[in-house]
């Protein structure tokens, strides 16, 4: 279960770091555009957006030049980031709200309901889905991306060696624990069969590995500080310094390719939509 209030905190924190260091997450962004623009070739034909983690607006400028005919709605639940578009973002084609989607009334309807590097923050994902592909228009599209169950793998080696040579026995994880290509896919389509949707839908989806690399350990921790993306787990448990200790050393140790630490992101991509 994700700690709301943390998320808020983290992120809120670190909004005016957010861009300098979120890499991989302009990356999928990127991604994301070009995946909706395969079914959405005429884009002067989008009139309505909905933005959800909006962050420092990396998505929003983009969806701003690609769709010149929308109005976007942009939504994030860290008032620091909404602070920090704002500032960047000054055109009346966009409106900002500070919420939580999870627990948002959706009031309007949108042609594009789009979220990047988001969806692994919600608790409630099913649900989620359900309301929000109840809030496009005929036609529309809702597509997200997020991370998979490999993001940062080398570091749960890591952590999994150390419990071992510490004797460890409790369960701890490096942080959240994120689902498979395939299993969010089938978490999609149960969640709308199953909610007496009208038309049948078409999932779709596809996945990236992104890279980054590291003076050390200590620098790759820092990094994920520095978006925010701190463990938001309500039940995450504590660990010692010592172990912290022999995790850096494991990581600084096996994962080195030219000189660098290396860091994992497993990227997932989704689109859902009306067969017609």
């Amino acid at each position: 279960m994700i700690d709301k209030q943390q998320v808020i905190l983290h992120f809120s924190k670190n909004a005016s770091n957010y861009s300098q260091y979120a890499h991989v997450q302009k990356k999928m962004s990127d991604a994301l555009i070009e995946f909706i623009l395969e079914n959405n070739k005429d884009t002067f034909k989008i009139k309505n957006i909905l933005e959800i983690g909006c962050g420092t607006g990396y998505l929003t400028h983009s969806l701003i030049e690609i769709f010149p005919s929308a109005h976007i709605t942009a939504v994030d639940i860290a008032p620091g980031m909404i602070d920090e578009i704002k500032s960047k973002i000054t055109t009346n084609a966009v409106d900002f709200i500070c919420s939580d989607i999870e627990e948002m009334d959706l009031e309007n309807t949108y042609d594009i309901i789009i979220s990047n590097a988001t969806f692994q923050w919600f608790n409630h994902i099913p649900i989620t889905i359900k309301k929000l592909y109840n809030s496009l228009n005929p036609k529309g599209l809702l597509c997200f991306s997020t991370f998979g169950k490999d993001t940062f793998c080398e570091l749960k080696e890591c952590f999994e060696i150390a419990k071992q040579a510490m004797d460890i026995k409790e369960t701890i994880y490096p942080g959240q624990l994120f689902y498979g290509l395939n299993e969010l896919a089938m978490l999609c389509e149960d969640a709308l069969i199953n909610q007496n949707i009208d038309n049948e839908v078409l999932v779709q989806n596809k996945e990236i590995l992104e890279y980054e690399y590291f003076n050390n350990c200590k620098d790759f921790f820092y990094s994920i500080k520095k978006i925010g993306a701190n463990n938001s787990n309500k039940n995450g448990r504590g660990t010692s310094p010592a172990f912290i200790k022999k995790v850096m050393n494991l990581y600084n140790e096996n994962f080195r390719e030219n000189d660098k630490v290396k860091a994992t992101y497993h990227c997932l991509f989704y689109k859902m939509r009306e067969c017609r």
